[in-house]
């Protein structure tokens, strides 16, 4: 095959087979097949390689049929195995893939009639549950900037109101002054696909919202002609790197050592009203989700911290 010349030399790639009878040739064959297709890597063409090799191993070391021998109830134990060895959905999702392309590939040869992953699912990977902070936590954090400077008063606002309007870090730095309500207490956000919504600042937010605008903004060389609520010490509107190198300095003020993302305090918002007892579909709309799939996650962290309180209090917990 044309790929022999850009891989290692026969002997080398001999090395690499680990099972012996015919599974070695019909996974290069597999191989060759595929790069033939669709050009891949040589480093995605190992990792399918390596996948193969080690199905083909726990076949024979369980003296099950060679890799054109096997039905769904062999893809399964060798998924279920590996998932009782510590393996992640999204590795088995991956292996289940490189399985499947084999054998479609195998039934396009004609080598077999049935794919035994056909009727397979996928594992879903999990999705990771979004980083919050405690509510003493965000209390710390709103109360390190020092309010007795034009940047502190610009910091403390921005943290108010991120915290309590649950805004993408993105939606807060692009904020202008005329998406900001201050009679009514709202803010008019622009957020994914350019769908607007209004989005209430609460009594906190807003009087660090009131005193940043009337006290700091103005003193601001530049301030006068700069459309953007937050600005930087040059008059620029604030940029989300510059804001999350601010965020990061606070939070290590405050004595917050955990992992921060540009997204802690809107999923602390989030968390915190759903603790709270708020409606999840008021929640979705406060995030601007369009899917109230996007939302549920946040019932999944507010159900951890329920249960380890009742853990930790109720006498039977």
């Amino acid at each position: 095959m044309w790929r022999r010349a850009l891989l290692p030399t026969l002997p080398a790639r001999m090395a690499e087979r680990g099972p012996g009878g015919e599974d070695p040739a019909t996974i290069e064959a597999f191989l060759d097949g595929l790069w033939m297709e669709r050009g891949l890597a040589d480093n995605t063409l190992a990792a399918y390689r390596s996948d193969l090799q080690a199905f083909a191993r726990w076949l024979s070391q369980g003296g099950k049929p060679s890799l054109r021998q096997v039905g769904r109830a062999d893809v399964m134990g060798y998924l279920s195995a590996r998932v009782a060895a510590g393996s992640s959905r999204r590795s088995s999702a991956r292996l289940l893939s490189t399985l499947r392309r084999f054998y479609r590939f195998q039934v396009r040869q004609g080598a077999l009639e049935r794919d035994p992953t056909a009727r397979v699912d996928a594992p879903k990977p999990g999705r990771p549950l979004p980083a919050s902070l405690s509510e003493d936590e965000v209390e710390r954090l709103l109360d390190t900037p020092d309010a007795g400077t034009t940047l502190g008063l610009r910091d403390r606002a921005m943290l108010e109101v991120l915290y309590a309007t649950g805004l993408r870090v993105s939606e807060l730095v692009s904020l202008r002054m005329d998406q900001v309500n201050r009679r009514q207490g709202v803010v008019r956000v622009t957020g994914k696909g350019g769908k607007e919504r209004l989005v209430p600042l609460g009594d906190a937010a807003l009087e660090a919202l009131d005193r940043y605008l009337d006290a700091a903004r103005a003193l601001i060389e530049g301030a006068a002609s700069t459309p953007a609520v937050f600005i930087t010490n040059r008059g620029r509107g604030m940029t989300r790197q510059a804001f999350w190198y601010r965020i990061r300095d606070h939070a290590r003020n405050a004595g917050i050592h955990q992992p921060l993302s540009p997204h802690t305090l809107r999923h602390s918002f989030a968390t915190h009203l759903l603790n709270h007892g708020a409606d999840l579909r008021v929640v979705q709309l406060l995030l601007g989700h369009s899917d109230l799939s996007t939302t549920q996650v946040y019932t999944h962290v507010a159900r951890a911290r329920l249960q380890a309180l009742h853990a930790e209090h109720h006498p039977r917990g």
